[in-house]
């Protein structure tokens, strides 16, 4: 765990350029590669490398004497009659770790200096000094060097100095110096500073009157800056995130602090300019058996903002408080056992709306409050939490409050003979409550059911017999869903029982065959299968209509849903059935490598039922909805068609249609094609089909509810148009309403010095009133550099483009 520091600033950032900041004295010319150990790659260049080459420290030129000892070598020697010494030649002296290499040294009779006359080169533990002169401590480890060329191997890291010096304890202090981790002869960037001192032992380096130059350009200016000089986590200022929109500017200020090796926190003071001062925070602890994080912001008196959202003119919240917290915590108890702790919550439904610190951040739709213990045992599984929500909607309704379950128990097991019986117990204990007036609720009876909180024992044992060989397979299997409720209406005039039962008993057979056959197809063999499959599911329908709906829906169709006897998700409803399901596929595996190259797939249900259970759960009344009723009544399910096609080892395309052959018409279709190229290119073109009211589980009362048929197009890549440069691009286009949902564009260059991150993305923001005139368009442009060893400027968003571009991985900056 850690964070990087990118920089710290005793005193800040002063000025943009050199305004205020003294005259330095100018580094002396960098010296040519070939000087610098610098080895260039070649044809032995990495794939991964993104610079020219590499900094190797060759071998010492003497072994290493005993230790207090200096040992030396030089094509001559003369002494003087005051005890002095002079060598000449190619002299060498080492002393531990060090070794000066010079054309003549020169020793005074206290053999406790050495003079060394350039050009010299003093080596040290992957350092390398060239200079044009220099003195060396012959008792400690100090040193100095005129003129001074250096470079830190590991680090990728040179410089330039007028003089450089190493301190007793270790340390050197540059004066008037540069350093840069650019490779030799590229001068993008380096920092310039008049005394610059770095302490390899706690890895940071700091200078004083310090200029960042980028193509020798001053840029910035601190009158004290601190660095990192490896990868060590150190307290002090990160770089800061800046953001402007039309009317606004926003800043962000991070200081990190390293608290300890399993500890860290960051607080970050952040200015927007029509909103105010928000204060953010996060501390981080990760110790042997458990690790979690606590995180937050509050903001003391929104001044309400500016937006283009036609519904915020109604929610300014000016004057008002806030904040939002986040806690996570995480552990073991012992191999079998762990458990987690989660609090979040926010003052308001659109703090994330109108807050949210990283570009382009995903919808924050909820806060999870959660305890949970758990065991994992060879037959059982034990689960014990409490779980709750704060929904993020404003306004939010009594009804689209979420339930939390205080507590919710679970055990599972599963045993398992030779002969292929199985048996398995699935069991649930939940208490349901959620903070609503129940008595403000109107007076129908949907309402009424739907005021109700209280506990449900869930109970699902099951007994099955499974026959499963390579050329087929045979499963008979008995469930039994029974449930007890003990409801509260609370406050509400009502007579509805508040103790209900339902026992449903769940009878499928599931059997299928596997034929195969040897194929040959362009000079490879194949084996093609050929496997039919039926299922048939019984049912019996009860009566739930005074069943409250905790945490049920209902499930749209799919090629899933042909092999499952459930049509509803959740314990609250049990679906009626009596269906056979039939489907034919067949599959195309490659000899060698046994990979499937080719699935097709077709199948449908034939129902003997009308389905009479819907969320309503009345057995004795259809469906009145024309689109529900019609489903409901069918005596066929749409065909399921699909396929999944390898169609190289870089292309791959997926395709699924539902098609109702009694109406003629296209349910749901989709269609995916794929690119992944080993050098890192991705493309993604996609087209969804959607009828109206084609899912169940979203109903007209809800904020996501569609009245229209769906068609969308969504085009995305990623494309490495070289070792540096990554393009990105998306376009998710709404062709049913005639509008792009999201487009996304953006470069990224990526040197061995540095990197930049360019992106530009405009998207429809919707306001979860299920009218489009509703929805707005939000847009925003995201700028990231970084110069590498020293820092960067903008917020990181590789989390959204590598969910927004499937295949896609971020360039590790």
């Amino acid at each position: 765990m850690g964070k990087r520091l990118s920089w710290k600033a005793l005193a800040g950032l002063v000025a943009t350029g050199l305004c205020g900041g003294p005259l330095l004295a100018a580094p002396p010319e960098p010296l040519p590669a070939e000087q610098l150990d610098f080895r260039p790659w070649g044809s032995e260049n990495p794939g991964a490398s993104l610079c020219r080459g590499v900094y190797v420290m060759p071998d010492y030129r003497l072994p290493r004497p005993e230790p207090g000892k200096v040992a030396s070598e030089s094509a001559s020697a003369s002494y003087g009659e005051d005890g002095g010494t002079l060598l000449r030649g190619e002299v060498v002296l080492r002393r531990d770790n060090a070794q000066l290499e010079t054309p003549q040294v020169r020793v005074p009779p206290s053999r406790e200096r050495a003079f060394a006359e350039g050009p010299l080169t003093l080596r040290d533990q992957g350092l390398l000094v060239r200079g044009s002169a220099g003195e060396l401590s012959l008792v400690n480890d100090a040193a100095s060097v005129d003129e001074a060329h250096y470079v830190i191997h590991d680090r990728h890291l040179r410089g330039d100095a007028q003089r450089l010096a190493r301190l007793e304890d270790g340390r050197y202090r540059f004066s008037a110096a540069s350093f840069t981790t650019c490779d030799p002869g590229d001068n993008l960037w380096r920092l310039v500073g008049g005394d610059v001192v770095l302490d390899r032992e706690s890895g940071f380096g700091t200078a004083r009157h310090a200029r960042l130059e980028v193509k020798d350009v001053p840029v910035f200016y601190w009158p004290w800056v601190r660095f990192p000089i490896d990868d060590r986590r150190h307290t002090g200022f990160l770089w800061p995130a800046v953001g402007f929109s039309t009317d606004s500017l926003d800043y962000a200020q991070p200081f990190y602090w390293n608290i300890a090796p399993d500890q860290d926190a960051t607080i970050t003071p952040r200015w927007i300019s029509d909103r105010g001062l928000l204060l953010g925070g996060q501390y981080r602890y990760l110790f042997a058996e458990s690790a979690g994080q606590i995180e937050g912001a509050w903001l003391d008196s929104d001044d309400g903002g500016d937006s283009d959202n036609p519904n915020d003119a109604a929610r300014r919240f000016e004057g008002e408080e806030r904040w939002y917290l986040d806690y996570r915590h995480a552990g073991t108890l012992s191999p079998r056992s762990r458990y987690q702790l989660r609090y979040g919550a926010a003052s308001d439904g659109r703090y994330f709306d109108d807050f949210g610190s990283d570009f382009a951040e995903q919808n924050t739709t909820a806060m999870e409050r959660l305890a949970q213990i758990d065991y994992r045992g060879d037959t059982w599984r034990l689960d014990a939490r409490a779980q709750g929500f704060q929904k993020l909607d404003d306004p939010l309704q009594e009804l689209d409050k979420p339930f939390y379950r205080l507590p919710s128990l679970t055990a599972a097991a599963r045993w398992n003979q030779q002969s292929g019986f199985y048996q398995q117990w699935q069991s649930n204990y939940s208490y349901f409550w959620r903070d609503i007036d129940e008595a403000a609720l109107p007076n129908t009876e949907r309402f009424d059911r739907e005021s109700a909180t209280g506990s449900r024992l869930h109970l699902a044992p099951a007994v099955g017999w499974r026959f499963d060989e390579s050329w087929g397979h045979l499963e008979p299997r008995l469930e039994w869903l029974g449930t007890a409720y003990a409801l509260d209406y609370g406050e509400r005039d009502t007579d509805r029982d508040t103790s209900l039962t339902r026992s449903v008993p769940v009878t499928s057979v599931d059997a299928g065959l596997v034929f195969e056959r040897e194929l040959d197809l362009g000079g490879r063999g194949y084996r093609q299968t050929l496997e039919p499959r039926a299922n048939y599911a019984y049912v019996p329908a009860r009566d739930q209509s005074d069943f409250p709906d905790f945490d049920t829906s209902e499930r749209a169709f799919s090629w899933n849903q042909l092999w499952s006897p459930h049509r509803f998700s959740g314990s609250d409803r049990v679906g009626d059935l009596n269906r056979l399901s039939l489907g034919l596929e067949s599959r195309l595996l490659d000899d060698d490598s046994g990979r499937q190259r080719l699935s097709l797939g077709l199948g449908q249900a034939l129902y003997f039922e009308d389905r009479s259970i819907d969320m309503d759960g009345n057995p004795d009344e259809l469906p009145t909805n024309g689109a529900d009723y019609y489903r409901a009544t069918r005596d066929r399910s749409p065909l399921v068609a699909n396929a999944d096609w390898q169609l190289t080892e870089s292309w791959r395309t997926r395709w699924q249609w539902l098609y109702d052959d009694d109406l003629e018409r296209t349910e749901r279709a989709g269609v995916d094609l794929q690119y992944r190229s080993p050098k890192g290119h991705a493309l993604n073109l996609g087209y969804r089909w959607e009828l109206e009211g084609f899912d169940p589980s979203l109903d007209q009362f809800d904020d996501d509810f569609r009245n229209y048929d769906r068609e969308e197009y969504d085009a995305s890549f990623a494309w490495k148009a070289g070792r540096r440069v990554d393009l990105i691009g998306r376009l998710l286009y709404d062709n049913t309403n005639d509008r792009a949902l999201e487009q996304l564009a953006g470069v990224q260059w990526n040197d061995c010095c540095y990197g930049v991150q360019l992106v530009w993305r405009e998207w429809i923001d919707d306001n979860d009133t299920g009218i489009l005139a509703d929805d707005f368009t939000d847009r925003g442009v995201f700028l990231r550099f970084v110069f590498k060893g020293l820092g960067g400027v903008g917020r990181g968003a590789d989390s959204y483009f590598e969910e927004a571009i499937p295949g896609y991985r971020s360039t590790a900056f």
